[in-house]
């Protein structure tokens, strides 16, 4: 179960990185953008940890799914981030109290904290564009 959980927290930080990307082109405010500049750096970390503790789980690494359809709309990118940060935030807490290895503690812990700082950063882009 853990490991299925894992592998997905992988595709979706993967995905989760192009999305902010293509996010970070929309938006023309300068901290805004340094919000989502500091969100997919994050991810991408998230994406390194958690590939690492796969591999030290199962001896293999999870092949990169498809890249997310860009964005477009920054309003409903921002929103869409926003629903997904909290989402994550839910699912690491969950695997944080089923880790199978000591190991597994340090890059869930610091992803459940990044993605609840997402979530603050997205919620102030949003209620900007609102």
């Amino acid at each position: 179960m853990f490991v299925s959980k894992l592998k997905q927290a992988i595709q979706d930080e993967y995905q989760a990185y192009f999305f902010y990307k293509s996010l970070h082109d929309q938006l023309k405010e300068p901290m805004w953008k340094d919000f989502v500049r500091h969100a997919y750096e994050d991810e991408k970390s998230h994406y390194e940890m958690f590939q690492q503790l796969h591999y030290m789980l199962t001896g293999e690494y999870v092949p990169n799914p498809k890249r997310p359809i860009p964005c477009y709309d920054a309003k409903q990118c921002v929103q869409k981030a926003l629903a997904d940060e909290l989402e994550d935030i839910e699912t690491y807490k969950e695997m944080l109290l089923t880790i199978p290895i000591q190991e597994a503690y340090n890059p869930l812990f610091i992803a459940m904290h990044d993605e609840m700082e997402h979530a603050i950063r997205m919620s102030v882009i949003y209620h900007a564009l609102s």
